[in-house]
């Protein structure tokens, strides 16, 4: 049950500036977080919450560039707080660095609410990744749909992990032992549980829908872990305004989703559209076809779809042991995936195979100058070689003993 506030603030004058007819100028993003970032103290009356996310819905501001950097910006300051030199000290030459890729923290996520209740996607890509990748999974239980990544997570056997032992105490010493951290919203974000009823009550997107996926509590302003990033937005709409806040945010590298079908994920049925960031550069917009990764298209309705987290959880494991058909519709559409983040982070750049891997180097670029063919020669490595599987048994047996 959500305390009671030591002091509420009253918005009222900004809430009147923003609703029924906003003059943008007159609202800074500033102005904006600040109010947020009372939600996190519970200091906001419940009224003054929902008429804040009300009005940001819709003025259209919570898909502002400006207002998301700065929102996002507000929500991670937040956060539980985190010793980040003893994680630096942790992950030091943990990985190779091959390529451009400097051996930092990835994360790939979705903002979900795209009503396709496809698989578990962007988990799935985020354990295979970290063969190579230390990752830094930000995730919950599900919103909008059946399974979300805690969910998934908390369901797989033969032992699942303890997600409640990743604390931001731990989380220096869960990474000496693995490649993998998985970053339990409730737990990193503590403040977010004053506004879940509201937001629940509501019954349509807020901006919090958007700031989970820009709110990695280890993207800290100055400081940040974060090398590269894949996010998923289910509107194509958002897409430049994801990316724009990405690059006002600073972030190193990043590659900003949306399948066609109004998918957050890269989409295994057709096209997907993408903008690019790459630190002060220009945003970069393509588009990305599974042909593109070499792969023919899949429809939808054969990947799975809505199931619950049991079953989803018992493909992930078959997914790891190396049981599922290479040629799978599934299985494309989770390389398809994994190869994207492999591609981002830059360690698909490497001429020359990387230690225990006698494959060849995939030169042949597509858009965006990626080498997505060779992201998925990658990934296909890591499942083939079992490494994969031995990342995932050392999370779980991380977790049971930090």
């Amino acid at each position: 049950m959500a305390s009671e506030p030591e002091k509420t603030v009253q918005i009222t004058p900004l809430l009147k500036r923003l609703w029924p007819a906003p003059a943008q100028e007159n609202v800074a993003a500033l102005e904006i977080a600040a109010a947020i970032s009372h939600i996190f103290t519970n200091s906001l009356t419940p009224v003054q919450t929902g008429a804040l996310l009300t009005a940001l819905h819709f003025t259209g501001l919570d898909r502002d560039p400006k207002v998301l950097a700065a929102c996002a910006s507000a929500m991670r300051s937040a956060a539980a707080p985190i010793d980040h030199s003893a994680i630096r000290t942790a992950i030091a030459n943990r990985v190779p660095k091959q390529g451009t890729y400097a051996g930092g923290l990835c994360d790939i996520v979705g903002t979900g609410g795209d009503s396709h209740n496809t698989f578990n996607i962007s988990t799935t890509a985020s354990i295979l990744a970290s063969s190579y990748l230390l990752i830094a999974k930000h995730g919950n239980r599900a919103s909008t749909s059946r399974s979300g990544s805690a969910d998934l997570l908390q369901s797989t056997l033969p032992t699942a992990p303890l997600l409640d032992a990743i604390t931001p105490s731990s989380l220096s010493k869960l990474y000496s032992k693995t490649n993998y951290a998985f970053l339990f919203a409730p737990i990193f974000h503590p403040g977010m549980r004053f506004v879940a009823p509201i937001r629940k009550e509501l019954g349509w997107r807020t901006i919090f829908n958007l700031l989970g996926p820009l709110a990695n509590p280890l993207d800290c302003a100055g400081e940040t872990l974060l090398e590269a990033r894949v996010i998923g937005v289910a509107r194509r709409d958002v897409g430049p305004a994801f990316a724009e806040s990405l690059k006002l945010a600073g972030a190193k590298r990043a590659l900003v989703v949306c399948g066609d079908e109004e998918l957050d994920e890269l989409s295994c049925a057709g096209p997907t559209h993408c903008w690019q960031v790459s630190g002060n550069a220009e945003i970069e917009y393509f588009m990305l076809h599974p042909s593109h990764f070499g792969f023919p298209s899949h429809p939808l309705s054969e990947v799975g779809g809505g199931k619950e987290p049991g079953e989803n959880a018992e493909t992930l494991m078959r997914i790891l042991r190396g049981e599922m058909g290479e040629e799978e519709a599934l299985m494309h559409f989770v390389l398809i995936n994994t190869a994207a983040l492999l591609v981002i982070s830059g360690i698909c750049e490497a001429d020359t195979s990387g230690e225990g891997d006698e494959g060849t180097v995939i030169m042949e670029r597509g858009p965006g100058n990626g080498r997505w063919k060779e992201g998925v020669r990658r990934a296909r490595l890591a499942i083939k070689s079992g490494r994969a599987l031995q990342e995932w048994t050392r999370f779980v047996e991380a977790t049971h003993s930090v």
